[in-house]
């Protein structure tokens, strides 16, 4: 008997709770938002900075401080470039900047210098952009102070070897020939050849002019351009703001001043629009299309680069890969880029397609931007754009070594101090009318430069007007 009504006393107590949880429930139930209408309170991004500290002899430093790792990183960058090859030996700048990291040292010979950077796992780096060159270091932060004694005797007093300039030009000649079995690397070094037609940037290396380069040469481009007034450096990692100043004091602070390099001029623009052919036999094209376009210091250049997510570097909802790849399937990679120097800048599409679809999928590309044109950005375009614009900002801020780069950088390209802190706010206030404006005078086909690269004896019909194409050969 006593079983029984202790049974039943279990039973009733599960009872009266689980009729308690429901009602519980049901309150709670009562006071629960639908997801979508959740407000949170607005999200805030506050732009980091870096340290600018300016030595005796001009150099400035960018300084920030970062523990997580045991490791130190430098970003230099050289106010020089390839716009400033003597004519007749294209090639220099870009072998000078190689045979910083690879010719030695007038202190330290190559091969001592590869041993003792192997050993202390550092990694250095030199490259030659048309408008300016860069240098990298990243090593363990206890060995800063040896590995930045090599990275100064490099950029200061490089030996420039003869051996490893022999082993250089070779290098790159054998590059060049390469090029040939490379297509879209092929097109897009034609492309900017016929772009920057009668201009310093449209002059190339070839083995000619890489033969005819001499230690001398490279001497003489080194000491024009590489001295403290034309020299910049971020210094990041687990390193602080006195251990960075005292290194770079005791290893550049002897670099003697020189000569502020001049601007190099915007180009000329005088490209000559219209359809080319570089006839190559494979089984696919390669369409590079463009025009110049607002550069970086100019009002239109968030409001164009917001037009440029739209037309074709956005992706898959982008305008030019939707018509090509998503609806047509024409291309394995099709969109537009936008190339904005503080100058001048390049707008530009491109599509990989077969060669039998070759003039249909250019037609698809000039139909594209037309609409466009024409019948202008919806609002919803607009917005995604903006949004993924603004986004895309804030993720190129997610190290120490990238805000400290961005800083200086925005300064080499002599931008407004607070363009970084102003970026996002300008994209914000993008309309669709700024759109529409830019759309009607960069959008135009006829001031096009269309290079196709491929098979042109079995390209397919054309699908609409097109310009009687001109037969071009590459530079040898």
């Amino acid at each position: 008997m006593m079983l029984i009504k202790k049974s039943f006393f279990l039973k009733f107590l599960s009872f009266v709770l689980l009729a308690c949880f429901c009602a519980t429930a049901a309150v709670a139930d009562s006071r629960l938002i639908p997801p979508d209408k959740i407000v949170y309170p607005k999200l805030k991004f506050e732009l980091p900075k870096a340290e600018r500290v300016v030595l005796e002899n001009g150099i400035v430093l960018y300084i920030m401080e970062d523990n997580e790792l045991p490791l130190v990183n430098v970003n230099a960058i050289f106010r020089t470039g390839s716009i400033y090859d003597p004519p007749g030996k294209e090639g220099v700048a870009e072998l000078a900047a190689y045979l910083m990291r690879t010719g030695g040292t007038k202190k330290t010979a190559s091969d001592q210098l590869d041993r003792r950077l192997d050993f202390l796992a550092a990694s250095i780096s030199f490259s030659m952009a048309t408008d300016h060159a860069t240098g990298d270091l990243s090593v363990l932060s206890k060995d800063i102070a040896e590995a930045l004694d090599y990275f100064s005797q490099m950029i200061i007093a490089p030996a420039f070897e003869k051996k490893k300039l022999e082993i250089a030009v070779q290098l790159k000649i054998e590059d060049l020939r390469r090029l040939q079995d490379n297509p879209q690397r092929l097109a897009f070094r034609e492309f900017n050849r016929l772009m920057f037609e009668n201009d310093a940037r449209g002059r190339l290396s070839t083995p000619k002019s890489l033969h005819a380069i001499t230690r001398c040469d490279l001497r003489r481009f080194h000491q024009e351009f590489f001295h403290p007034q034309n020299a910049m450096f971020a210094i990041t990692g687990d390193i602080t703001r006195d251990q960075a100043i005292n290194l770079f004091s005791k290893y550049f602070g002897a670099w003697k001043k020189g000569r502020v390099s001049e601007e190099a001029p915007p180009p000329k623009q005088t490209f000559t629009p219209g359809l080319y052919y570089l006839h190559k036999e494979i089984p696919q094209s390669t369409i590079v299309i463009g025009q110049f376009a607002p550069g970086k210091h100019h009002p239109d250049y968030h409001a164009f680069s917001v037009l440029d997510f739209i037309a074709g570097s956005g992706g898959f909802n982008s305008r030019i890969f939707d018509a090509v790849r998503n609806n047509e399937g024409l291309a394995y990679s099709a969109g537009s880029f936008y190339r904005a120097r503080p100058a001048f800048g390049i707008f530009g599409a491109y599509a990989f397609t077969k060669t039998s679809s070759t003039l249909q999928a250019l037609s698809l590309i000039n139909g594209t931007v037309d609409e466009i044109r024409k019948k202008n950005v919806t609002p919803q375009e607009l917005e995604w754009a903006k949004q993924s614009t603004i986004n895309g900002f804030i993720f190129s801020f997610t190290s120490a070594e990238q805000i400290a780069w961005q800083q200086m950088r925005n300064e080499f390209e002599k931008m407004p101090p607070d363009y970084l802190e102003l970026y996002r706010d300008k994209i914000e206030k993008i309309t669709l009318d700024d759109l529409r404006r830019l759309a009607d005078i960069y959008l135009n086909k006829t001031k096009n430069v269309v290079l196709i690269l491929g098979d042109s004896k079995n390209f397919d019909e054309p699908a609409g007007d097109l310009p009687e194409p001109v037969l071009i050969k590459p530079q040898e």
